[in-house]
Parts: structure tokens; C-alpha cells; sequence
């Protein structure tokens, strides 16, 4: 991944440094859910090590992996768009050390300086799109294996 889709390193040396002044460290043990799909997304996380699975529920007792993430990438993205409720759940896959941020106390960082919430809302949008699109040719691929099995 290049800069443009990791979250810190993308966002300019002052705005970081303001962003930074907010992170608590936090540690996650493997298999802990971090939080559930639905749930208020009140917070989010730059994943410092570890991995974190994405998942989505399908059925009442079947979650299916939609991502892994790893080392400085964003741990949800929810707290930044109303009703700021998680899209999806998310599970330690290692142990996990990360930088947790408080969405309400980012939120009016970005309301008194609106230089820095631009960068960082730019900045989760690339990540997002990056996420598309890679979530895009995963679908592509699987349809492709799907559609060359004979029946």
C-alpha cells in the first residue's frame, strides 16, 4: 500500500501532529471483537501491529470476512458519516497494538480547524476508494473462478 492509503502518513506533518495529540495506545487480544456491525461508532484506530478482521453478518450465526487490515492501516470509518453506526464488525485476528482516537473529540478538532478536516477527510476518502476497488477485483476474481467451473 502507498501512503495515499494509510491514514497518518498521508496527512500532512501539522495536521498529523494536531491528530496525534488525541490518540490514546490500546492493545487488542487475538480473537476480541473490537465492535460490532450496527452498533454506535463512537471511535476509530490506526492499527499500529497485529491484523483485524473485517466481517460482515450474513446469517444470525454466520459472519463472513470482507477485509484484514494490518499494520498503519484505518480501523473504521463510520464515526466520520451519520447515523455514525459501524457497517460492518471487526475481530483482533493477532494481537493487536493500535492508536484509538474519541469520533466526537476528532469531529471538533475538525470543526475549529477546517484546514485539517479537509486533509483528513480527503485522506479516509482515498482510503475508501482504494478499499472499493480492491473489494472490486476480489468480486471480479471470484466471479471469473465461478463462471469458468463447468456445472
Amino acid at each position: 500500500m502507498t501512503n495515499a492509503t494509510r491514514l497518518l502518513p498521508a496527512l500532512p506533518h501539522e495536521h498529523r501532529e494536531r491528530l496525534m495529540t488525541l490518540a490514546q495506545e490500546v492493545t487488542f487480544e487475538e480473537d476480541e471483537r473490537i465492535f460490532e456491525e450496527g452498533h454506535i461508532a463512537d471511535r476509530f484506530w490506526v492499527v499500529r501491529s497485529g491484523a483485524v478482521s473485517l466481517d460482515h453478518q450474513v446469517t444470525e450465526h454466520k459472519r463472513v470476512t470482507v477485509a484484514s487490515l494490518g499494520a498503519g492501516d484505518l480501523l473504521g470509518w463510520s464515526w466520520l458519516f451519520p447515523p455514525h453506526q459501524w457497517d460492518f464488525g471487526a475481530e483482533a485476528f493477532s494481537p493487536v497494538r493500535a492508536y484509538e482516537f474519541d469520533a466526537q473529540a476528532v469531529r471538533s478538532l475538525c470543526e475549529a480547524d477546517p484546514a485539517l478536516g479537509m486533509s483528513l477527510i480527503r485522506t479516509v476518502a482515498e482510503i475508501l476508494a482504494y478499499r472499493l476497488g480492491a473489494t472490486r477485483a476480489k468480486l471480479m476474481e471470484q466471479y471469473s473462478i465461478h463462471r469458468t467451473q463447468p456445472i
